[in-house]
């Protein structure tokens, strides 16, 4: 096995990058656990949900960039939504290649019920950060996403 010399490591990238990591694990595995599962939702089904609640329909290929997923786990998790009857698929009409999903009614209902008590976890995960703090690291954190084109 061959050693790296620790000077040769740049050790701050470490700690952002595995921070960064704890932290969306973290409030993945609360989200699912104490909020998403009551509805028998993951954490990508929920955004996908999020994602139709704010734009109305979206083109799969845009869901799955906007969710980090491929198109074929769009595919997988709109399946189980649409079992649900939480959305549905729709050929575009000018162009057959394209799919769009839409938020059915019932889905809807789902998201407008469940985004209060998501949004709660979402507050309780920053509670210890003044609100200064808050727009900081959100502000450092779009930066990083920019530069990085996540």
């Amino acid at each position: 096995m061959t050693k790296l010399p620790l000077n040769s490591l740049n050790l701050d990238a470490i700690a952002v990058v595995t921070n960064i990591y704890r932290v969306a694990q973290g409030l993945r595995n609360k989200m699912e656990q104490q909020v998403l599962s009551e509805y028998g939702l993951s954490w990508t089904s929920f955004s996908i949900l999020y994602d139709l609640w704010i734009w109305g329909s979206l083109e799969t290929k845009k869901l799955a960039e906007s969710a980090g997923v491929s198109k074929a786990t769009i595919s997988n998790i709109t399946n189980t939504l649409e079992r649900k009857e939480l959305c549905y698929r729709k050929v575009d009409d000018n162009d057959r290649r394209n799919t769009f999903v839409v938020l059915t009614e019932k889905g809807k209902l789902v998201i407008e019920e469940l985004y209060p008590r998501f949004h709660a976890g979402e507050v309780d995960i920053v509670s210890g950060l003044t609100v200064s703090e808050q727009v900081s690291i959100a502000k450092l954190l779009r930066r990083v996403i920019r530069e990085n084109e996540f």
